[in-house]
């Protein structure tokens, strides 16, 4: 049987976004999005873990939990409760490539969000007592996350896939950073990376578009623009030779983690790359709004789930600006073999490089990725989401063009990218060895 080729609205494509960069250097980002009465705002500022180092790992997402201490105008906490008394949502996420917050709220309170965002940009306060405070926060976050496996094994992985690149590090640092960080290294961070010059401002709503440039000029406008930071030089080598690495921690279970080294999210293979994980794994979403699809059509949940090698399997890429990677993960089902598993996966991906996908198998993965893709992009925050994090990797014309390029994607064009990344001499392969298996 043939499956129906079911069209998806297509929301990125709907409105063509106002682009403005103020005097100050401010990239201003628009979008009329005429479908309720509500209005969402992201700040971004380009700085993440890609623009750290050693010594000072996690300093990106420490002092985005700083910029929630305040401004002399918006003292802390009061911004949280105007927002809420308005109905609307307000939080932050910090990532590889960018740190970023927004507002949510009904379109007729988007002002607030305006004067919120333009004096965290330009005029955060905090104190050393403050800074004294959040590290007990963030060692406290660190440890809890250090109680999942699946953690402690991934941290592993990235360290050992990455020699050069600082993407080879978790975004909450590492906890010796944490605890040698100083006050004086988070207001130097601030003062080097949240400027006009180096941030994005992306709105979406219920709005006539050159109304909300006029207000975002008059509130952004007047921010000093700053001076450019240094460039992120560092380029990582390509990998000679396939990487292991073991983690033994408490518990029965094991878990493996795959990663391959591929190419950046404006690199023509990127798309290839997702609808080939849509093949392999079910497909995946991005960062927001990433939704909920079954798996169980999947060539990998077939080989290993309904095989009982595993538990469950899964993979995923996310949009970077540098190459990133493509990740394959499985939970060992119990008494199982972890050779008999990775045998499987290689399997799996040789029939990728060998045979091409059929017509409807192709089909059904471009439809499984579409569809996530709506997911990630139909709520009207969402939607702003998009606008700007396109422009941290590519611009926005990749979030407009992205279902036109899966559609574009053929079983050729799967066979090629599955021969050219998904190699042993370009993967690292960890295991997570539960302590009572041993």
């Amino acid at each position: 049987m043939t499956l129906p080729d079911v069209p998806i609205r297509d929301t990125a494509a709907q409105a063509e976004p106002t682009r403005t960069t103020l005097d100050n250097g401010l990239l201003v980002l628009v979008r009329e999005a005429h479908t309720a009465p509500v209005a969402s705002l992201w700040l971004w500022c380009r700085v993440g873990t890609r623009h750290e180092h050693a010594g000072i790992t996690g300093i990106s997402h420490w002092l985005e939990h700083m910029l929630f201490k305040g401004t002399e105008r918006w003292p802390a906490g009061l911004a949280d409760r105007r927002i809420s008394r308005e109905g609307g949502v307000y939080n932050g996420l910090t990532w590889s490539d960018f740190t970023t917050f927004f507002e949510t709220l009904p379109v007729e309170r988007l002002q607030l969000a305006l004067d919120i965002e333009s004096d965290r940009l330009g005029h955060a306060q905090f104190s050393e007592a403050d800074v004294d405070s959040e590290r007990t926060v963030i060692l406290s976050e660190r440890q809890g996350q250090e109680n999942s496996p699946l953690f402690l094994l991934g941290e592993e992985v990235i360290a050992a896939a990455y020699r050069v690149h600082p993407y080879g590090h978790e975004t909450i640092g590492h906890r010796c950073d944490i605890e040698a960080i100083t006050y004086d290294d988070l207001r130097y961070h601030y003062a080097t990376y949240y400027r006009p010059c180096n941030a994005i401002v992306a709105v979406a709503g219920d709005f006539r578009a050159e109304e909300i440039v006029e207000a975002m000029t008059h509130s952004f406008g007047p921010l000093d623009g700053g001076t450019p930071p240094p460039p992120v030089r560092a380029v990582e080598p390509d990998q000679r030779g396939e990487r292991r690495v073991t983690v033994q921690g408490a518990g029965r279970t094991c878990y493996c983690d795959i990663a391959y080294h591929v190419p950046a999210a404006a690199h023509p293979d990127f798309h290839p790359l997702t609808v080939l994980n849509a093949i392999l794994c079910g497909g995946s979403g991005f960062l927001v709004g990433r939704g909920h699809l079954t798996n169980h059509t999947s060539r990998l949940y077939r080989a290993l789930v309904e095989g009982e090698k595993a538990v469950d399997a899964d993979g995923g890429l996310t949009p970077t600006l540098d190459p990133g990677l493509y990740r394959l993960s499985a939970t060992l089902w119990p008494g199982a073999q972890p050779g008999a598993l990775e045998k499987q996966i290689d399997e799996e991906i040789e029939r990728l490089q060998q045979d091409l996908v059929s017509d409807n198998e192709l089909l059904r993965a471009r439809q499984q990725a579409r569809t996530l893709f709506a997911y990630s992009s139909e709520s009207i925050t969402n939607q702003a989401f998009w606008l700007g994090f396109a422009e941290i990797f590519a611009d926005y014309r990749w979030f407009a063009t992205y279902l036109g390029s899966l559609d574009a994607v053929t079983a050729d064009d799967i066979q090629r990218v599955a021969q050219t990344y998904l190699v042993p001499k370009n993967r690292t392969v960890g295991w997570y060895i539960g302590e009572e298996t041993i």
